[in-house]
Protein backbone atom coordinates (compact mmCIF):
# COMPACT_ATOMS: atom_id res chain seq x y z
CA UNK A 1 0.00 0.00 0.00
CA UNK A 2 0.91 3.27 -0.75
CA UNK A 3 1.94 6.31 1.25
CA UNK A 4 -0.10 9.25 1.60
CA UNK A 5 1.14 13.34 1.77
CA UNK A 6 -1.43 15.72 2.46
CA UNK A 7 0.14 19.49 1.74
CA UNK A 8 -1.95 22.60 3.42
CA UNK A 9 -1.76 26.02 1.99
CA UNK A 10 -4.20 28.57 1.05
CA UNK A 11 -3.27 28.64 -2.82
CA UNK A 12 -2.87 26.42 -5.07
CA UNK A 13 -2.30 28.72 -8.38
CA UNK A 14 0.84 28.26 -10.17
CA UNK A 15 1.54 31.84 -10.31
CA UNK A 16 2.06 31.63 -6.77
CA UNK A 17 5.74 30.14 -5.84
CA UNK A 18 4.36 28.23 -2.87
CA UNK A 19 1.39 26.76 -5.57
CA UNK A 20 4.17 26.01 -7.86
CA UNK A 21 6.29 24.38 -4.88
CA UNK A 22 3.49 21.83 -3.89
CA UNK A 23 2.49 21.03 -7.33
CA UNK A 24 6.36 19.78 -7.86
CA UNK A 25 6.65 18.31 -4.55
CA UNK A 26 3.82 16.58 -4.68
CA UNK A 27 4.52 15.29 -8.95
CA UNK A 28 8.35 14.15 -7.32
CA UNK A 29 6.03 12.13 -4.36
CA UNK A 30 3.89 10.58 -6.80
CA UNK A 31 6.95 9.33 -8.83
CA UNK A 32 8.42 7.82 -5.67
CA UNK A 33 4.90 5.72 -4.96
CA UNK A 34 3.31 8.17 -2.80
CA UNK A 35 -0.54 9.29 -2.91
CA UNK A 36 -0.25 13.15 -3.45
CA UNK A 37 -3.47 15.39 -1.75
CA UNK A 38 -3.25 19.43 -1.82
CA UNK A 39 -6.11 21.21 0.91
CA UNK A 40 -6.25 24.95 -0.33
CA UNK A 41 -8.88 27.67 -0.02
CA UNK A 42 -11.74 26.71 -1.94
CA UNK A 43 -12.61 30.59 -1.04
CA UNK A 44 -9.31 32.18 -2.61
CA UNK A 45 -8.57 30.17 -5.67
CA UNK A 46 -9.96 28.49 -8.43
CA UNK A 47 -9.30 24.86 -9.68
CA UNK A 48 -5.72 24.75 -11.78
CA UNK A 49 -4.60 21.69 -13.70
CA UNK A 50 -2.94 20.05 -11.10
CA UNK A 51 -1.83 15.95 -10.61
CA UNK A 52 -2.29 16.06 -7.21
CA UNK A 53 -5.76 15.34 -5.48
CA UNK A 54 -7.13 18.59 -4.75
CA UNK A 55 -9.38 19.34 -1.43
CA UNK A 56 -10.91 22.63 -1.62
CA UNK A 57 -11.50 24.42 2.44
CA UNK A 58 -14.03 26.69 3.56
CA UNK A 59 -16.41 29.22 1.09
CA UNK A 60 -16.74 33.13 0.61
CA UNK A 61 -18.61 33.75 3.87
CA UNK A 62 -15.59 32.13 5.61
CA UNK A 63 -12.55 34.12 4.11
CA UNK A 64 -14.87 37.40 4.47
CA UNK A 65 -15.86 36.62 8.11
CA UNK A 66 -12.14 35.87 9.03
CA UNK A 67 -10.99 39.28 6.97
CA UNK A 68 -13.40 41.07 9.53
CA UNK A 69 -12.20 39.52 12.66
CA UNK A 70 -8.79 40.28 11.22
CA UNK A 71 -9.18 43.91 10.47
CA UNK A 72 -10.92 44.81 13.81
CA UNK A 73 -9.58 42.54 16.34
CA UNK A 74 -6.21 41.00 14.51
CA UNK A 75 -7.47 37.55 15.11
CA UNK A 76 -5.74 36.11 12.07
CA UNK A 77 -5.81 32.21 12.43
CA UNK A 78 -8.40 32.11 15.40
CA UNK A 79 -11.61 32.12 13.16
CA UNK A 80 -13.01 29.62 10.50
CA UNK A 81 -13.62 27.05 12.74
CA UNK A 82 -16.42 25.95 10.31
CA UNK A 83 -13.90 25.44 7.67
CA UNK A 84 -11.10 24.03 10.30
CA UNK A 85 -13.75 21.10 10.96
CA UNK A 86 -14.21 20.41 7.70
CA UNK A 87 -10.61 20.14 6.40
CA UNK A 88 -10.15 17.98 9.74
CA UNK A 89 -13.01 15.40 8.04
CA UNK A 90 -11.21 15.23 4.96
CA UNK A 91 -7.48 14.66 6.68
CA UNK A 92 -9.29 11.93 8.82
CA UNK A 93 -11.41 10.69 5.40
CA UNK A 94 -7.80 10.77 3.69
CA UNK A 95 -5.89 9.19 6.24
CA UNK A 96 -2.52 10.83 5.08
CA UNK A 97 1.10 9.75 6.71
CA UNK A 98 2.62 12.79 6.49
CA UNK A 99 1.07 16.15 6.94
CA UNK A 100 3.12 18.97 4.95
CA UNK A 101 1.76 22.60 5.90
CA UNK A 102 3.04 25.71 4.08
CA UNK A 103 0.60 28.47 5.41
CA UNK A 104 -2.15 28.09 7.78
CA UNK A 105 -2.45 32.23 7.12
CA UNK A 106 -4.57 33.28 4.65
CA UNK A 107 -7.78 34.34 5.99
CA UNK A 108 -8.83 30.58 6.05
CA UNK A 109 -8.21 27.87 8.69
CA UNK A 110 -8.15 28.16 12.49
CA UNK A 111 -4.65 27.62 13.88
CA UNK A 112 -5.52 26.55 17.36
CA UNK A 113 -7.79 24.01 16.51
CA UNK A 114 -6.16 22.28 13.46
CA UNK A 115 -2.80 22.15 15.86
CA UNK A 116 -5.43 20.71 18.68
CA UNK A 117 -6.18 17.87 16.01
CA UNK A 118 -2.85 17.36 14.95
CA UNK A 119 -1.49 17.27 18.42
CA UNK A 120 -3.97 14.38 18.93
CA UNK A 121 -3.63 12.77 15.83
CA UNK A 122 -0.13 11.53 16.56
CA UNK A 123 0.50 12.18 12.73
CA UNK A 124 4.09 13.45 11.67
CA UNK A 125 4.43 17.18 10.67
CA UNK A 126 6.47 18.83 8.64
CA UNK A 127 5.89 22.78 8.31
CA UNK A 128 7.91 24.03 5.49
CA UNK A 129 8.33 28.17 6.91
CA UNK A 130 7.88 30.04 3.72
CA UNK A 131 7.62 33.21 5.74
CA UNK A 132 7.93 34.85 10.07
CA UNK A 133 4.37 34.57 10.38
CA UNK A 134 4.63 30.89 11.99
CA UNK A 135 6.80 32.71 15.40
CA UNK A 136 5.64 36.58 15.52
CA UNK A 137 2.58 38.27 16.84
CA UNK A 138 1.42 39.55 13.85
CA UNK A 139 3.44 40.01 10.75
CA UNK A 140 4.49 38.02 8.24
CA UNK A 141 7.93 39.92 8.34
CA UNK A 142 9.90 42.56 10.42
CA UNK A 143 13.14 43.24 8.27
CA UNK A 144 11.86 46.21 7.10
CA UNK A 145 10.38 48.08 10.76
CA UNK A 146 13.70 46.73 12.25
CA UNK A 147 11.80 45.14 14.95
CA UNK A 148 12.52 42.08 17.30
CA UNK A 149 9.84 41.97 19.74
CA UNK A 150 9.39 38.60 18.60
CA UNK A 151 12.04 36.86 20.34
CA UNK A 152 10.57 37.55 23.71
CA UNK A 153 7.18 38.19 22.99
CA UNK A 154 5.41 40.96 20.79
CA UNK A 155 2.82 44.15 21.57
CA UNK A 156 2.63 47.45 20.66
CA UNK A 157 3.11 45.90 16.93
CA UNK A 158 4.62 49.06 14.47
CA UNK A 159 3.54 46.77 11.67
CA UNK A 160 -0.34 46.38 12.75
CA UNK A 161 -1.53 47.72 9.73
CA UNK A 162 0.55 45.77 7.60
CA UNK A 163 -0.17 41.89 6.17
CA UNK A 164 -2.59 40.58 8.09
CA UNK A 165 -3.38 44.08 8.83
CA UNK A 166 -5.61 45.63 11.83
CA UNK A 167 -7.24 48.70 11.58
CA UNK A 168 -8.05 48.79 15.40
CA UNK A 169 -6.71 46.17 17.84
CA UNK A 170 -3.54 45.19 18.50
CA UNK A 171 -3.51 41.77 20.10
CA UNK A 172 0.06 40.50 18.70
CA UNK A 173 1.35 40.15 22.28
CA UNK A 174 -2.18 38.00 23.03
CA UNK A 175 -1.12 36.57 19.40
CA UNK A 176 2.59 35.58 20.00
CA UNK A 177 1.55 33.50 23.25
CA UNK A 178 -1.59 31.72 21.17
CA UNK A 179 1.02 30.94 18.74
CA UNK A 180 3.97 29.83 21.47
CA UNK A 181 1.60 27.44 22.71
CA UNK A 182 -0.37 25.89 19.59
CA UNK A 183 2.59 25.38 17.50
CA UNK A 184 4.98 24.55 20.37
CA UNK A 185 2.71 21.89 21.31
CA UNK A 186 3.26 19.46 18.47
CA UNK A 187 5.38 17.01 19.55
CA UNK A 188 6.06 15.29 16.03
CA UNK A 189 6.52 18.68 14.25
CA UNK A 190 9.50 18.67 12.08
CA UNK A 191 9.84 22.70 10.65
CA UNK A 192 11.75 23.30 7.33
CA UNK A 193 12.92 26.57 6.63
CA UNK A 194 13.48 27.76 3.07
CA UNK A 195 17.21 29.66 3.90
CA UNK A 196 19.97 29.74 5.67
CA UNK A 197 18.68 33.19 6.77
CA UNK A 198 15.58 32.01 8.91
CA UNK A 199 17.03 29.28 10.34
CA UNK A 200 19.46 31.51 11.73
CA UNK A 201 16.00 33.22 12.88
CA UNK A 202 14.59 30.86 14.31
CA UNK A 203 17.16 29.90 16.60
CA UNK A 204 15.74 33.34 18.54
CA UNK A 205 12.22 32.20 18.42
CA UNK A 206 9.87 30.12 20.83
CA UNK A 207 10.23 27.22 18.25
CA UNK A 208 13.86 26.79 18.56
CA UNK A 209 13.98 23.54 20.06
CA UNK A 210 11.95 21.94 17.25
CA UNK A 211 13.76 19.81 15.04
CA UNK A 212 15.54 21.93 11.58
CA UNK A 213 15.84 20.77 8.26
CA UNK A 214 16.84 23.39 5.96
CA UNK A 215 15.69 22.67 2.44
CA UNK A 216 16.01 25.27 -0.10
CA UNK A 217 13.41 25.70 -3.07
CA UNK A 218 13.95 24.51 -6.36
CA UNK A 219 12.72 24.74 -9.69
CA UNK A 220 11.48 23.66 -12.78
CA UNK A 221 14.53 23.68 -15.27
CA UNK A 222 13.04 21.97 -18.40
CA UNK A 223 10.52 25.25 -18.10
CA UNK A 224 13.11 27.97 -16.74
CA UNK A 225 16.02 28.09 -19.14
CA UNK A 226 17.81 30.45 -21.42
CA UNK A 227 16.63 31.53 -25.28
CA UNK A 228 17.16 28.99 -27.36
CA UNK A 229 20.88 29.75 -30.31
CA UNK A 230 19.78 32.37 -32.14
CA UNK A 231 16.79 33.60 -30.79
CA UNK A 232 16.43 37.49 -31.44
CA UNK A 233 17.30 39.68 -28.21
CA UNK A 234 15.93 43.36 -27.62
CA UNK A 235 18.03 45.89 -28.16
CA UNK A 236 20.06 48.31 -25.31
CA UNK A 237 19.49 47.10 -21.59
CA UNK A 238 16.55 45.42 -19.96
CA UNK A 239 16.09 45.63 -16.61
CA UNK A 240 13.03 43.34 -15.20
CA UNK A 241 11.66 43.41 -11.67
CA UNK A 242 8.70 40.53 -11.11
CA UNK A 243 6.29 40.22 -8.23
CA UNK A 244 2.64 38.60 -7.97
CA UNK A 245 1.92 41.61 -5.62
CA UNK A 246 3.96 44.85 -5.74
CA UNK A 247 3.98 46.62 -2.61
CA UNK A 248 6.42 48.71 -0.63
CA UNK A 249 8.21 46.14 0.82
CA UNK A 250 8.78 44.49 -3.00
CA UNK A 251 10.61 47.62 -3.38
CA UNK A 252 8.23 49.60 -5.66
CA UNK A 253 9.11 53.07 -4.72
CA UNK A 254 12.78 51.77 -5.08
CA UNK A 255 11.83 51.05 -8.90
CA UNK A 256 10.32 54.20 -9.12
CA UNK A 257 13.65 55.91 -8.42
CA UNK A 258 15.57 53.71 -10.80
CA UNK A 259 13.74 54.36 -13.16
CA UNK A 260 14.01 58.34 -13.41
CA UNK A 261 18.09 57.43 -13.55
CA UNK A 262 17.79 55.37 -16.58
CA UNK A 263 19.74 56.61 -19.88
CA UNK A 264 18.57 56.28 -23.23
CA UNK A 265 18.81 52.66 -24.50
CA UNK A 266 17.82 51.40 -21.07
CA UNK A 267 14.14 49.77 -20.02
CA UNK A 268 12.72 48.96 -17.15
CA UNK A 269 9.61 46.13 -17.75
CA UNK A 270 7.72 45.01 -13.85
CA UNK A 271 5.70 42.64 -13.74
CA UNK A 272 3.15 41.67 -11.52
CA UNK A 273 -0.45 43.20 -9.98
CA UNK A 274 0.56 47.15 -9.68
CA UNK A 275 -2.60 49.80 -8.56
CA UNK A 276 -2.96 52.74 -11.19
CA UNK A 277 -1.97 55.07 -8.32
CA UNK A 278 1.73 53.19 -8.08
CA UNK A 279 1.54 52.91 -11.74
CA UNK A 280 0.97 56.68 -11.99
CA UNK A 281 4.30 57.44 -9.91
CA UNK A 282 6.45 56.34 -12.37
CA UNK A 283 8.06 58.42 -15.77
CA UNK A 284 6.75 57.12 -18.68
CA UNK A 285 8.47 54.39 -20.97
CA UNK A 286 7.79 51.83 -18.06
CA UNK A 287 6.83 48.55 -19.32
CA UNK A 288 4.27 46.91 -16.90
CA UNK A 289 2.96 43.28 -17.66
CA UNK A 290 0.24 41.62 -15.31
CA UNK A 291 1.59 38.28 -13.84
CA UNK A 292 0.53 35.40 -15.91
CA UNK A 293 -0.15 31.76 -14.93
CA UNK A 294 1.85 31.07 -18.39
CA UNK A 295 5.65 30.15 -16.95
CA UNK A 296 6.96 29.78 -20.27
CA UNK A 297 6.16 33.13 -21.13
CA UNK A 298 7.70 34.42 -17.29
CA UNK A 299 10.34 32.47 -18.45
CA UNK A 300 10.95 33.72 -21.52
CA UNK A 301 10.87 37.49 -20.10
CA UNK A 302 13.80 36.47 -18.01
CA UNK A 303 15.82 35.19 -20.19
CA UNK A 304 15.40 38.09 -22.28
CA UNK A 305 16.55 40.84 -19.55
CA UNK A 306 20.01 42.04 -19.23
CA UNK A 307 19.85 42.09 -15.37
CA UNK A 308 17.20 40.63 -13.16
CA UNK A 309 16.97 43.77 -9.87
CA UNK A 310 15.08 42.53 -7.03
CA UNK A 311 15.12 45.73 -4.54
CA UNK A 312 13.35 43.59 -1.99
CA UNK A 313 13.57 45.06 1.99
CA UNK A 314 12.22 41.70 3.20
CA UNK A 315 12.30 37.87 1.99
CA UNK A 316 13.09 34.40 2.92
CA UNK A 317 14.33 32.85 -0.27
CA UNK A 318 12.73 34.15 -3.26
CA UNK A 319 11.69 32.15 -6.12
CA UNK A 320 12.49 35.08 -8.46
CA UNK A 321 16.32 34.90 -8.08
CA UNK A 322 16.32 31.08 -9.13
CA UNK A 323 13.93 31.59 -11.85
CA UNK A 324 15.95 34.59 -13.26
CA UNK A 325 19.63 33.01 -12.68
CA UNK A 326 18.06 29.63 -14.65
CA UNK A 327 17.27 31.71 -17.66
CA UNK A 328 20.52 33.04 -17.64
CA UNK A 329 20.21 36.48 -16.21
CA UNK A 330 22.09 37.62 -13.20
CA UNK A 331 20.64 38.97 -10.33
CA UNK A 332 21.16 42.45 -8.42
CA UNK A 333 19.62 42.54 -4.85
CA UNK A 334 19.71 44.01 -2.05
CA UNK A 335 21.15 42.74 1.10
CA UNK A 336 17.67 41.30 2.58
CA UNK A 337 17.20 38.33 4.39
CA UNK A 338 17.51 34.99 1.77
CA UNK A 339 17.55 36.84 -1.42
CA UNK A 340 21.48 36.76 -0.74
CA UNK A 341 21.91 32.97 -1.04
CA UNK A 342 20.97 32.41 -4.55
CA UNK A 343 23.52 35.26 -5.83
CA UNK A 344 27.26 34.30 -6.23
CA UNK A 345 30.07 36.31 -7.46
CA UNK A 346 29.97 34.79 -10.99
CA UNK A 347 25.52 35.36 -11.35
CA UNK A 348 24.78 38.78 -9.78
CA UNK A 349 25.60 41.57 -7.40
CA UNK A 350 24.14 42.09 -3.69
CA UNK A 351 24.34 45.83 -2.61
CA UNK A 352 23.18 47.15 0.25
CA UNK A 353 19.31 47.95 1.11
CA UNK A 354 18.11 51.49 -0.40
CA UNK A 355 21.02 51.88 -2.72
CA UNK A 356 19.36 52.68 -6.00
CA UNK A 357 22.31 54.14 -7.80
CA UNK A 358 24.02 50.72 -6.68
CA UNK A 359 21.46 48.94 -8.11
CA UNK A 360 21.73 50.67 -11.79
CA UNK A 361 25.76 50.42 -11.19
CA UNK A 362 25.55 47.01 -11.04
CA UNK A 363 23.26 46.20 -13.90
CA UNK A 364 25.46 48.62 -16.02
CA UNK A 365 28.63 46.04 -15.22
CA UNK A 366 26.73 43.29 -15.95
CA UNK A 367 25.55 44.79 -19.21
CA UNK A 368 28.94 45.71 -20.19
CA UNK A 369 29.92 41.63 -20.18
CA UNK A 370 29.75 39.52 -22.80
CA UNK A 371 26.35 38.14 -22.44
CA UNK A 372 27.14 34.92 -24.00
CA UNK A 373 29.39 34.12 -21.40
CA UNK A 374 27.21 35.38 -18.21
CA UNK A 375 23.99 33.19 -19.21
CA UNK A 376 26.49 30.15 -19.65
CA UNK A 377 27.87 31.06 -16.22
CA UNK A 378 24.12 31.40 -14.27
CA UNK A 379 22.60 28.36 -15.75
CA UNK A 380 25.70 25.95 -15.12
CA UNK A 381 25.01 27.43 -11.60
CA UNK A 382 21.65 26.63 -11.68
CA UNK A 383 21.79 23.24 -12.89
CA UNK A 384 24.26 22.73 -9.73
CA UNK A 385 22.11 23.99 -7.16
CA UNK A 386 18.33 24.70 -8.18
CA UNK A 387 16.66 21.62 -9.79
CA UNK A 388 13.97 20.87 -8.29
CA UNK A 389 14.35 16.74 -8.38
CA UNK A 390 17.15 17.35 -6.48
CA UNK A 391 15.81 19.80 -4.16
CA UNK A 392 12.05 18.07 -3.10
CA UNK A 393 14.07 14.66 -3.06
CA UNK A 394 15.20 16.06 -0.06
CA UNK A 395 11.79 16.08 1.35
CA UNK A 396 10.98 12.41 -0.37
CA UNK A 397 13.52 11.92 2.09
CA UNK A 398 12.27 13.34 5.04
CA UNK A 399 8.99 11.92 4.54
CA UNK A 400 10.57 8.83 4.30
CA UNK A 401 12.80 8.85 7.65
CA UNK A 402 9.55 10.05 9.47
CA UNK A 403 7.50 6.72 8.15
CA UNK A 404 9.73 4.61 9.01
CA UNK A 405 9.98 5.16 13.06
Amino acid sequence: MSHKLLQINPVVRLNTSTGRIMKEIGEIAMAAGWESYIAYSGARDGVPQHSSQLVPVGNKLDLTVHAVATRIFDAHGLVSRRATKQLIRRIKEIDPDIIHIHNVHGYWLNYPLLCQYLRESGKPVIWTVHDCWLYTGHCYYYSAARCDKWQTGCGHCPQKRAFPASWVFDRSARNWHDKQHAFGSLERLTIVPVSDWIRQEMAHSFLADKPFQVIHNGIDLDIFHPAEPGAERPAGTVILGVATLWHEEKGVRDFVELAGRLHEGERLVLVGRMSEEQRAAFPAGVEFIERTENVAKLAALYAQATAFVNPTWQDNYPTVNLEAIACGTPVVTYRTGGSVEAVTAGTGFVVEQGDVQGLLDRVRELAAEDRKAVTERCRAHALQHFSKQERYQDYIRLYESLTTR
